[in-house]
């Protein structure tokens, strides 16, 4: 250890200094202790000095000692006297706790005492409506809504337990049973007025909706009486509707048009085929079960929802209905009921989803079943194809506004409807394209180039089809159409071929698919399929009709434009100059008897087509082919080989050509 401390003494800042200067250590350190001394001399000197003071202090400090012990023994009595204070605090804030947990449970107990009390007291004011005041009067409303609160409380009290209950048990359930016999009489009183004749049931129905709590009432008090006045209910409507829709369907029947349509009132079938002796004697017409006519008016919104007929009198007028009119009347009062029905049976009878579609169908059900009886033996000998579409888009459009009113209780009864139509309907279509399809042209009598009542039948038909279909397509029906369109485009084809010449036989098909685009765009979309396909073939006709017209009198002319033609596009023009004793000829024909041509033309195309503006269509197309065959005579003897023919100085100027023939205006 020393030579650390003689290495630390060493690095001393005065050893260090005094090692440089030279001093001796010995000498330097007896001056040092001798400086020490007077420093301790001098400050003994100083404490005997303060003596008296440093005595003065020291009395004070004892005597502030004495003080500050004073005052911690009182601090400390106050710190006692402040823990028992903190103390009582803690114990009242405890006891003030408590005490507000003591007043909200007894404020609590007297809450739920008072309701209860209050739930169970039985005023007078609610006995005395209950057994005195009749049914109808506002104040025994009011005071049953009481009785069946009090009743649900009581009953609520019961499964707890509580032993009150027992004392109003009885008063409660004599006046329940009270009201229950006040309000079944009341209720059956009014369903047995149903049954009285000529009542419209509609009315006591809807004094029965100003009470439905008496219902709500029995379901909750007496289960028994409930189901007793729903039974009663179910089967007294039940029956007053069968009744009521047997007897209307039987009278409405009577009003149909005595003249249907039968199994041999078919499209191909010809106006003259004989029946038996004893068959009943055909329509007047039988195209008039192919015709729309004012039918389609049936489907309109005005005439969907009006009022249903009334056979009575319809009778006394002697007025007549197709079957899709009285199926609509019959069908709009089916709806209208039944939708009525089924608000009235969810409002009164508290139900909803699968129990009001059960509740329905047990008031319904019976009358839906005997009409869909009824219209299947109809249909069974039904052959109106028109009347069963137009009874299929009724269905459609009622269904629609069953939707709207948020009946779903009848879709079924549509779709079942449907599917009684609908094959009825294909049935009837098939026979028709059967029956086109099977028509031998021998058989139809004498030919004639003016439109076929057959085709006649299938454009009416085939239009009044595609009108009806418009709303609510369906892809059956264009189907069969389709068929039937193929059948009568082969028919008519089969009568053509009939025809001896083929001007005839253009004649005959063009008046047919002129007759037949007419109707069809008439009754029909202008876009229809049908509507296309006749165009087609109307205009391919008619370019062939007008080539045969022109052959007679212009043949000559139009080979020779031809052959030139040909000969000029094949570099062979020098060939011509063998033709100019030909091209004079026709060059002096075509001057001197072209407007008789035209004029023959005219009255043979207005003698051969029904109708004037197809026939006068034909005719300018003719005349408009015809300006066109000599302009191209005119640009081949224009030719080098032909332009020194002296006859052409005699060639008819183009534009005075056309100018004649705008003067010309056929006549009948």
């Amino acid at each position: 250890m020393a030579p650390v401390h003689i290495q630390a003494n060493l690095e001393d800042e005065l050893v260090k200094e005094a090692l440089k200067t030279g001093v001796d250590l010995r000498h330097y350190s007896k001056q040092v202790e001798l400086e020490l001394q007077q420093i301790e001399q001098k400050s003994i000197r100083d404490y005997i000095q303060e003596s008296e003071n440093i005595a003065s202090l020291h009395n004070q400090i004892t005597a502030c000692d004495a003080v500050l012990e004073r005052m911690e023994q009182m601090l400390g009595a106050f710190q006692s006297d402040l823990s028992s204070i903190s103390s009582e605090i803690r114990t009242l804030q405890e006891q003030s706790g408590a005490m507000n947990i003591r007043l909200r449970n007894r404020q609590a107990v007297r809450g739920k005492l008072g309701e209860l009390v209050d739930g169970l007291v039985v005023p007078s004011a609610l006995v005395t409506a209950i057994l005195e005041a009749p049914v109808t009067e506002p104040r025994f409303l009011e005071q049953l809504q009481e009785l069946d609160a009090k009743a649900a409380a009581v009953r609520e009290q019961e499964a707890r337990g509580t032993a009150a209950c027992a004392d109003v048990r009885g008063v409660l359930d004599r006046l329940r049973v009270k009201a229950v016999t006040k309000i079944r009489e009341f209720i059956l009183q009014k369903i047995y007025s149903f049954r009285k004749p000529m009542t419209n049931y509609q009315i006591p129905q809807t004094a029965l909706l100003k009470y439905r709590f008496f219902y709500q009432f029995l379901l909750g008090n007496e289960r028994a009486t409930a189901k007793e006045i729903r039974d009663e209910y179910v089967e007294t409507l039940s029956k007053i509707y069968l009744s009521y829709y047997r007897s209307y369907l039987g009278r409405l029947m009577k009003v149909q048009y005595e003249e249907v349509a039968e199994k041999d009132d078919l499209m191909g079938v010809e106006d003259t085929a004989k029946k038996g002796f004893f068959s009943k004697p055909s329509l007047r017409s039988r195209n008039t079960i192919f015709t729309l006519g004012t039918r389609g008016s049936v489907i309109t919104p005005t005439e969907l929802e009006a009022p249903i007929l009334v056979p009575h009198t319809a009778q006394r007028g002697e007025q007549r209905y197709p079957f899709e009119a009285l199926f609509r009347s019959q069908h709009y009062a089916l709806l209208d009921n039944s939708c009525r029905e089924y608000l009235f049976i969810c409002e009164f009878f508290i139900v909803s989803g699968p129990a009001a579609h059960d509740l329905f169908h047990a008031v319904m059900g019976r009358t839906l079943s005997m009409t869909l009886k009824h219209l299947e033996s109809y249909l069974a000998d039904c052959y109106d194809a028109i009347a069963v579409f137009l009874c299929i888009h009724i269905v459609l459009r009622f269904r629609n506004i069953a939707a709207k009113r948020d009946v779903p209780a009848l879709d079924r009864y549509w779709e079942q409807v449907l599917a009684l139509l609908w094959p009825r309907f294909e049935l009837i279509l098939e026979m028709n394209v059967q029956s086109v399809r099977s028509t031998d042209p021998q058989r139809l009598g004498g030919l004639d180039t003016r439109p076929h009542y057959i085709t006649r039948r299938y454009a009416e038909f085939s239009s009044a089809l595609v009108s009806i279909n418009q709303t609510f397509p369906n892809e059956r029906t264009m189907q069969l159409l389709g068929q039937l369109q193929v059948e009568v485009e082969n028919f008519v084809l089969r009568v053509a071929a009939e025809f001896s010449s083929r001007k005839e036989q253009l004649v005959f098909l063009i008046n047919n698919y002129d007759m037949m685009l007419g109707v069809l765009m008439e009754r029909a979309a202008d876009d229809s399929k049908e509507v296309e396909s006749f165009q087609q073939l109307l205009n391919a006709r008619t370019q062939e009709f007008i080539e045969e017209l022109l052959s007679p009198p212009f043949g000559g002319l139009v080979a020779f434009v031809k052959e030139a033609e040909a000969l000029i596009e094949r570099g062979q023009a020098e060939r011509l100059r063998g033709e100019e004793a030909r091209v004079t000829q026709l060059i002096r024909g075509f001057g001197s008897s072209w407007k008789s041509s035209v004029e023959s033309l005219s009255q043979d195309v207005m003698r051969s087509f029904t109708n004037f503006r197809n026939g006068t269509s034909i005719i300018q197309g003719a005349l408009t082919q015809l300006i066109q065959l000599y302009h191209r005579f005119h640009r081949i003897l224009s030719q080098p080989q032909l332009r020194a023919l002296p006859a052409r100085a005699e060639l008819i100027n183009i534009h005075h050509l056309m100018v004649e023939l705008k003067k010309h205006k056929p006549n009948f």
